[in-house]
């Protein structure tokens, strides 16, 4: 059950980071709502959807798409892209407390075992 909870969690969070990106700016307020919503979604597919065997390849990746859509986002913010750059930020806003998430329970367990 926790997988599909999980699973759709990160669906949903990706589909909302590219509404948001793509019109984000026209949505005043509501933008800073959908932003906490992604960040909670974040949180749940930390929680939920990254099993121990799968949490170090997915801290890889995550550490890489944390990198790689904060300085795309600059990049892409200062010219002509915008839009790309408002979907890479928000991209980041659901893929940092996954994986902060992620890399608290693997230290956990690490610290479990021994």
């Amino acid at each position: 059950m926790n997988d599909k909870i999980g699973s759709w969690a990160f669906l949903a969070g990706v589909l909302i980071a590219v509404i948001l990106g793509l019109i984000g700016g026209s949505l005043g307020g509501l933008a800073t709502s959908l932003g906490w919503i992604l960040v909670l979604i974040g949180l749940l597919v930390g929680l939920l959807n990254i099993t121990e065997k799968e949490s170090v390849s997915f801290m890889m990746a995550g550490a890489v798409l944390v990198v790689v859509s904060s300085l795309g986002g600059d990049v892409f913010s200062s010219n002509n892209l915008s839009i790309l750059g408002n979907i890479l930020q928000a991209i980041l806003v659901l893929f940092v407390p996954a994986t902060i998430v992620v890399a608290v329970k693997s230290v956990f367990g690490y610290a479990r075992r021994k």
